[in-house]
C-alpha cells in the first residue's frame, strides 16, 4: 500500500488565517453580518457546530488575505483543543466563512484527493495518533503546521477514495439526518411545555387555553408574576431529590481499573441526550466517593462555567462539577429539562469565582419550580404529548451511536486495505446495521 507524506509536493494546499494587523477585534464582530469568524467552539468532534456565533463585516472580509473557506474545504483546529476536524459541504448554510488564528485550512486537489475521503481520514484515530505525537505545548497544546508535513495518510486511487467516500458518507448522512430529526423534535416538545407551563394556555376543563379563555389568574410572591388558581410554588429541593456529583480517588486503581458505570465530567452534559461518558467507574468506587449513581431519566446540570442541563439515558454518576435531579411521580425529565432550560439565564447571573465562575447545589435547591395542582391530571397529559418526542429523539441517539461505530471500525480497515470496498454492503443495508436492537423505554 502506497503512503502519502502531507508535504509540500502533496496534491493538498495547507492555508493559515489572517494573523496581521487587519485580524479582527472584538469590537468587529457581530450576532450577524456578512461572514462567519469562526472560533475553536463551532469545530468538534463531530464537525460544525453554530450555538454560538460571531460575524465580521463584508468590508472586515475584504481586507483580511488569507483564511477563507470554499465548498470542500477542511477545517482542523491547531490551538487548544487540537485535532477537531469540520467538512465545509453544501449542506453548511452560510456562504462566506473565515477561520480564525488557531485552525487552518486543508484544501485538496480534487483530481487526486477526494475531500471527504481527507476529512474522513482526518477525522480517524490513523490521524488522531500522529497529531498526538506531533503537538507541542502543554500549558495551550498546539499543533505547528511544520509538523503536518510529517504526517502519513493511507493513499488509495482517486476512483478507490470515490467508493469509500461514498459508503461512509451514508452514514455520515444518515448521522446528520437524525441529529436535524433530534433538533426538530426538541423544539416541538420545547414550545408545547412553554405554551403550556410559560403561556399558561395548557387545556382548561372544556379544552380550551386557559389564560387566553379567561382562567383565573393569581399573583405568587416567590416568582413574582401571576400564576394559574391552585398551583403550587415549591423549592426543588422540597419536592424533589437532588445530588452533587464526587470524584473516587484517582490513587486507587480498583476505583477505575474495570470498571462498567459511567461517570460524567461537566463537558459531557453539552451532549443531549447523554448515553455514554468517556471514563467508568467500579461499585467499590461509589461505596468509597461522594458520587451517586443516577437513574436514566434523570435531569443533570453542569454548574461550572457554561451551565447547561440535559438528560440522562443511561444510569450514570458524576463528578462534583454536576447535579442530578431525579425524576419523581408525575414530575418527569420531559418537564425538569425545558424548566432547567428556562432557568439558565438567571442562575449564570448567579455564578461566582473569577477563574471558575459556578453556582452551588445550594442555588438548584432552593429555585422555586412551579407545577400544576395535584388534583389535576396536567402533568399526566403532557407526558403522554411529549413522551414519545423524548423518547424517539433517545432513540435516535443511540443509532447514532452505532452509525459512528460502524464507520470508525470501516474506516482503518478499508484505507489499509484489510477490506475491499466491493465487499462492503450496500448503503442502505449498513445503516440498518446500525438500528437499536432494542428501543429506549421508560418506566411509567
Amino acid at each position: 500500500m502506497l503512503k502519502l507524506s502531507l508535504s509540500n509536493e502533496a496534491p493538498i494546499e495547507i492555508i493559515d488565517g489572517d494573523r496581521g494587523v487587519n485580524y479582527p477585534a472584538k469590537s468587529d464582530f457581530y450576532n450577524m453580518e456578512y461572514c462567519l469568524f469562526l472560533s475553536t467552539s463551532n469545530v468538534t468532534t463531530t464537525g460544525f457546530k453554530f450555538n454560538s456565533m460571531d460575524f465580521i463585516s463584508k468590508q472586515k472580509d475584504e481586507v483580511l488575505r488569507k483564511g477563507k473557506l470554499q465548498r470542500g474545504d477542511i477545517v482542523l483546529t491547531t490551538r487548544g483543543t487540537v485535532g477537531n476536524v469540520a467538512y465545509f459541504s453544501d449542506n453548511i448554510p452560510y456562504e462566506n466563512i473565515r477561520i480564525n488564528s488557531g485552525m487552518i485550512i486543508l484544501r485538496s486537489n480534487i483530481k487526486e484527493i477526494h475531500p471527504y475521503y481527507l476529512y474522513l481520514f482526518l477525522r480517524s484515530d490513523l490521524f488522531k495518533g500522529q497529531v498526538i505525537s506531533q503537538g507541542s505545548g502543554s500549558a495551550q497544546p498546539q499543533l505547528p503546521i511544520g509538523s503536518l508535513r510529517n504526517i502519513i495518510i493511507p493513499w488509495k486511487d482517486i476512483s478507490t477514495q470515490q467508493k469509500i467516500a461514498s459508503i461512509l458518507s451514508s452514514l455520515d448522512s444518515k448521522i446528520e439526518l437524525n441529529n436535524r430529526i433530534n433538533a426538530e423534535l426538541e423544539a416541538m416538545a420545547k414550545t408545547l411545555y412553554d405554551y403550556w407551563f410559560v403561556q399558561f394556555n395548557f387545556p382548561d376543563a372544556k379544552g380550551k387555553p386557559y389564560k387566553s379563555s379567561g382562567g383565573k389568574m393569581v399573583w405568587d410572591e416567590d416568582l413574582k408574576k401571576e400564576i394559574p388558581e391552585a398551583w403550587e410554588v415549591n423549592k426543588v429541593e422540597e419536592i424533589l431529590h437532588t445530588s452533587l456529583g464526587g470524584t473516587p480517588s484517582t490513587k486507587v486503581k480498583e476505583y477505575w481499573v474495570n470498571g462498567t458505570i459511567s461517570w460524567l465530567n461537566s463537558g459531557e452534559i453539552a451532549n443531549f441526550p447523554i448515553i455514554d461518558s468517556e471514563l467508568k467507574i467500579t461499585e467499590v468506587a461509589i461505596q468509597n466517593s461522594a458520587t451517586d449513581l443516577l437513574p436514566k431519566g434523570s435531569v443533570m446540570l453542569s454548574i461550572t462555567r457554561h451551565l447547561r442541563p440535559s438528560i440522562l439515558a443511561i444510569d450514570a454518576c458524576a463528578n462534583q462539577s454536576v447535579v442530578g435531579i431525579k425524576e419523581k411521580g408525575d414530575v418527569k425529565c420531559y418537564y425538569l429539562y425545558p424548566y432547567l432550560q428556562n432557568e439558565i439565564p438567571r442562575l449564570m447571573s448567579m455564578r461566582s469565582g473569577a477563574q471558575q465562575p459556578h453556582i452551588n447545589k445550594e442555588i438548584v435547591d432552593e429555585s422555586f419550580i412551579l407545577l400544576p395542582s395535584r388534583n389535576s391530571n396536567i402533568l399526566k397529559t403532557y407526558n403522554s404529548k411529549v413522551g414519545h418526542f423524548y423518547e424517539s429523539i433517545i432513540n435516535n441517539a443511540f443509532q447514532n451511536q452505532k452509525l459512528s461505530e460502524l464507520r470508525d471500525w470501516l474506516l482503518p480497515m478499508l484505507m489499509n486495505g484489510q477490506v475491499k470496498v466491493g465487499n462492503i454492503k450496500e448503503k442502505h443495508e449498513l445503516q440498518m446495521a446500525a438500528e437499536p436492537k432494542v428501543e429506549y423505554k421508560k418506566s411509567k
